[in-house]
């Protein structure tokens, strides 16, 4: 049965790849597995139907027969575990490649996301430009953390595996609120995911969806 992964209508970011379904595109790329996907529209994401397979009513969902996942950590996991590609076979850096997985979404992403909240729905509160700087701070903190662990690598911990697939899917956010100006290794770093022929295919597959081209 063929795996099918649930995606936006029309994505807000209009085809940037920002939009979560394109990590779980990018990992079946990377794997090599075929996949379909349903698109869905803001208000059928609230519908009982969409609500059983994500509670929270967002996407990506995942579908391969009787399963049914939500949450692209989880999602990409899984396919690490079952595919070849992803995960190292050895068992200490197979565990440190989803402990970056890990840092990716829960500790270089929230303050990332918590930039964008701040200055796309944010901006017209009167205590906007106070809080503003702290948000930035907190995102330029951990960038430059990240950029000393990085250093002159091409990946986080030897070859590319699912933990530099999330956090590159992370950092692409943050590219675009400009927050990776001021971190060249990273900039490039995010370069070297983007060329992977993997995530050509996946971010070309959204596009059209988005763009309608």
């Amino acid at each position: 049965m063929t795996i099918t992964i649930t995606a936006f209508e029309r994505s807000p970011d209009g085809g940037k790849g920002l939009a979560r379904d394109s990590r779980v595109r990018w990992a079946l790329e990377e794997v090599g597995q075929p996949y379909q996907v349903r698109l869905v529209s803001f208000g059928a994401m609230k519908e009982p139907a969409h609500l059983v397979l994500h509670p929270f009513g967002q996407i990506p969902t995942y579908e391969d027969g009787e399963l049914a996942l939500f949450e692209t950590g989880a999602i990409v996991l899984h396919i690490g575990e079952r595919h070849a590609g992803l995960l190292p076979t050895d068992a200490k850096a197979r565990a440190r490649a989803i402990t970056w997985m890990f840092a990716a979404l829960n500790t270089v992403e929230p303050p990332i996301l918590e930039l964008s909240t701040a200055r796309l729905f944010e901006a017209d509160k009167s205590w906007s430009k106070e809080r503003l700087p702290l948000v930035e701070d907190r995102v330029r903190s951990r960038l430059i953390q990240l950029s000393a662990r990085l250093g002159d690598a091409e990946w986080l911990d030897g070859a590319f595996s699912a933990g530099d697939l999330l956090m590159v899917s992370v950092l692409l956010r943050a590219r675009y609120s400009g927050a990776l100006d001021e971190h060249p290794s990273l900039a490039a770093y995010v370069a070297r995911g983007e060329a992977r022929p993997a995530y050509k295919r996946a971010f070309d597959a959204q596009w059209i969806v988005n763009t309608g081209d």
